[in-house]
């Protein structure tokens, strides 16, 4: 059995606490960052139809499960997201493998992967409800285009940063490619991965949300487009909230994972 030092259990406990301490801090600052925003609203300092306020937005939220849509729209907006974030990686993955593995396809790619990149993918949304119709298979499209060329560029980047005196090693004692990949590339391109998922987390909901604003018949994205022509605010500011909650939550999952990750590695 291992025994510590005086030392590192003090070292430890310091840590610990830090931990707490820094967990204390943000509950504390949202805290107070609603707490303003109530009092804000209660006085009057600001107009509460313009900004809503915690309370209203409690009540609205109340009034969206009372009246049984809530989980209706979070669930179709969450299934999407889910989808399209999969599809993305998985597509971003195998491409990100094929530009590794051939230099060639490599060179020939990599421009139009960058414009790809560089387009404003609402510019397709037309295209995109001609092609798949104004149902939820755009609304996944659209999250893909949004995630894909970013989960590639990040996982290519990862791949193609492997030690180079490491690969070298293993190529001078005959290692195929295959090996190399799976022996070297991928072990080492973790923190890439995850760095790729906790950035498609985020772009993930860009896209599900920005097809949702496109064409959307359920959702939060239809709800916030909803409320903002019917200037119904504190709807708005609801299916924001309940956005950020989601995303949060989706992030934390991968943090989870990472962290799980790091600690078999």
């Amino acid at each position: 059995m291992n025994e510590y030092s005086k030392e590192h259990l003090a070292y430890l406990k310091k840590q610990k606490a830090n931990a707490v301490l820094v967990h204390i801090l943000r509950v504390g600052l949202l805290l107070l960052l609603l707490g303003a925003w109530e009092l804000s609203a209660q006085l009057e300092w600001v107009n509460p139809f313009i900004t809503s306020s915690p309370s209203r937005i409690a009540l609205c939220i109340a009034d969206l499960y009372r009246n049984g849509s809530l989980f209706y729209h979070i669930g179709t907006t969450l299934w999407e997201t889910m989808l399209g974030f999969f599809v993305a990686v998985l597509m971003g993955f195998a491409l990100a493998l094929l530009l590794w593995w051939s230099e060639r396809v490599r060179k020939v790619l990599e421009p139009y992967i960058v414009v790809l990149n560089a387009l404003p993918k609402i510019a397709l949304g037309p295209l995109i409800i001609i092609w798949c119709g104004t149902g939820s298979r755009a609304i996944v499209l659209m999250t893909i285009l949004v995630s894909l060329i970013v989960a590639t560029m990040n996982l290519l980047n990862g791949f193609l940063s492997t030690d180079k005196s490491k690969l070298l090693l293993l190529q001078s004692m005959g290692a195929t490619h295959l090996q190399v990949l799976t022996k070297l590339v991928l072990p080492s391109s973790l923190p890439s991965v995850i760095s790729m998922l906790k950035i498609c987390v985020g772009m993930a909901w860009i896209g599900s949300i920005m097809g949702e604003y496109i064409v959307s018949k359920a959702g939060l994205g239809y709800l916030i487009v909803y409320g903002g022509q019917v200037f119904k605010l504190d709807l708005v500011m609801s299916a924001t909230v309940i956005l950020c909650a989601l995303a949060g939550g989706m992030y934390a999952v991968v943090a989870w994972i990472e962290k799980k990750t790091v600690r078999a590695s």
